[in-house]
């Protein structure tokens, strides 16, 4: 059985957490939509998420959100991906399952991890853990490779799509217009203009939007 390969520039286990902003290990594996590696999302946004197990009810509840959030989020240009450290054949029987049970076809890849090398490089399972469950994490992944959020929820609980959809179209819109999203935020709202950092510049700020105070100025895109 083929099993995930890691490449060299990235250690099988994470001497330190990972941090917003730092390279994602890369990765090659099988999935249930055949072979992928991380690379192959260059130039794309990504979002990585893991699942403790298949056929559970949490993890099914979020398959089943995803696979109908799909289609929104390859209009922001971000594909999907999942895993766990169950093995292929599970992945694929659970699919067909979700399919059968719920009407719902799972439009992306489910990665297997049988060794946790993946899981392992990416901190989602503890060292001391006591079992080989992962947590729900998940990252979201620039069209460069950096990881620009994270979010883990515990098993227990599962994840809002939703709030993961509004997570990516404010980092892009961050990015895309050099500015800052106020709590909450969602397209369309007023987004938060760049504070000035110099008395010349806090004297020449244009007056227009909503400025609250100097430091404070809303405008709509």
């Amino acid at each position: 059985m083929n099993e995930p390969v890691l490449e060299r520039s990235t250690p099988a286990i994470v001497t330190r957490p990972l941090l917003i902003g730092n390279p994602a290990p890369r990765f090659s594996t099988r999935t249930t939509m055949g072979n992928r590696s991380l690379d192959d999302y260059r130039g794309r946004w990504l979002v990585f998420f893991s699942h403790p197990a298949d056929f559970t009810p949490v993890c099914t509840s979020e398959f089943v959100a995803f696979s109908k959030a799909y289609g929104r989020f390859q209009a922001l240009g971000c594909d999907l991906l999942a895993l766990s450290v169950d093995s292929l054949y599970s992945h694929i029987a659970w699919v067909r399952s979700i399919h059968e049970r719920f009407g719902v076809t799972v439009l992306f890849p489910i990665t297997e991890d049988p060794s946790m090398a993946i899981a392992a490089a990416y901190g989602m399972i503890h060292p001391d853990a006591a079992d080989s469950s992962t947590v729900r994490a998940t990252f979201v992944i620039d069209p460069g490779g950096l990881i620009r959020a994270m979010v883990w929820y515990p098993m227990s609980t599962g994840r809002s799509v939703e709030e993961i959809l509004r997570l990516v179209e404010a980092l892009q819109t961050s990015d895309k217009e050099a500015v800052s999203t106020p709590e909450g935020w969602r397209h369309g709202d007023p987004v938060i203009e760049p504070a000035p950092i110099t008395v010349d510049a806090l004297n020449d700020q244009d007056p227009s939007g909503d400025t609250l105070d100097w430091y404070y100025r809303l405008r709509k895109l």
